[in-house]
């Protein structure tokens, strides 16, 4: 069995941002920053990652840190590992298979009604974060394309009017962490993938449920067809 990998302080750990202001606690927000960093492949599957590591780059004590992700344990993200810290959980592509056909069938249908249903101030409301989805993409900042994108997609989905569906779609994007994010940066198409929230809103806002229909299936695609190609 190959010996565990601990993560220590270094040029290869994990640029986290530091935290700081008053918009919720501690634990919520570095919780969030964990998610966000796991989704885009900042913490890598299989190493061990120290409370105190952690806490480093976020500028606060390890005890939120710990908390925060003892949450990350119970949503499957990581596994606790006995006196030495948490363990990034791997995602296998048979369940990448799964996580992305549930969201398929979910999220299409889904937002090809919305072309009807949604109103076109709610729909326009969505548009910065769309360009913050474009902006990061051209920066290589996958943790803020991941936040963005995050607002952007669950933002939509609530515009159904369902909440247990944003929930469970929420859950499936932790879960499947984006992979296809990573491959798209490194192929030069992270772009023209953000771009296409751009082009969703605009088939939306014309009523075309057709080129909805074709954006979110072009869309979603991109996590297995990439993760695919890597294998």
């Amino acid at each position: 069995m190959a010996a565990q990998r601990t993560s220590a302080p270094s040029a290869a750990a994990p640029a986290l941002p530091t935290l700081g202001g008053k918009k919720s606690s501690y634990r919520e927000r570095v919780a969030d920053a964990l998610r966000a960093a796991l989704i885009a492949g900042e913490l890598r599957p299989g190493d061990v990652y120290s409370a105190p590591t952690l806490a480093a780059r976020f500028g606060v004590s390890a005890t939120p840190v710990r908390e925060a992700m003892l949450d990350l344990a119970k949503e499957g993200l990581v596994d606790t590992v006995p006196n030495k810290g948490f363990r990034v959980t791997a995602v296998s592509e048979k369940q990448l298979d799964e996580y992305t056909h549930i969201r398929a069938l979910v999220e299409i249908p889904t937002v090809v009604e919305l072309a009807q249903a949604a109103d076109p101030v709610s729909l326009e409301a969505l548009r910065p974060a769309a360009r913050e989805i474009v902006q990061a993409a051209v920066a290589g900042d996958l943790i803020a394309y991941v936040e963005a994108d995050t607002r952007f997609h669950l933002g939509l989905l609530a515009l159904a009017g369902n909440a247990h569906l944003v929930e469970v779609v929420g859950d499936l994007r932790k879960r499947s962490r984006l992979y296809g994010l990573t491959a798209l940066l490194e192929g030069g198409r992270l772009l023209a993938s953000a771009e296409e929230h751009l082009e969703l809103l605009d088939a939306l806002l014309a009523r075309d449920e057709d080129a909805v229909r074709e954006v979110m299936t072009r869309h979603i695609g991109h996590v297995r067809g990439l993760w695919a190609a890597r294998g």
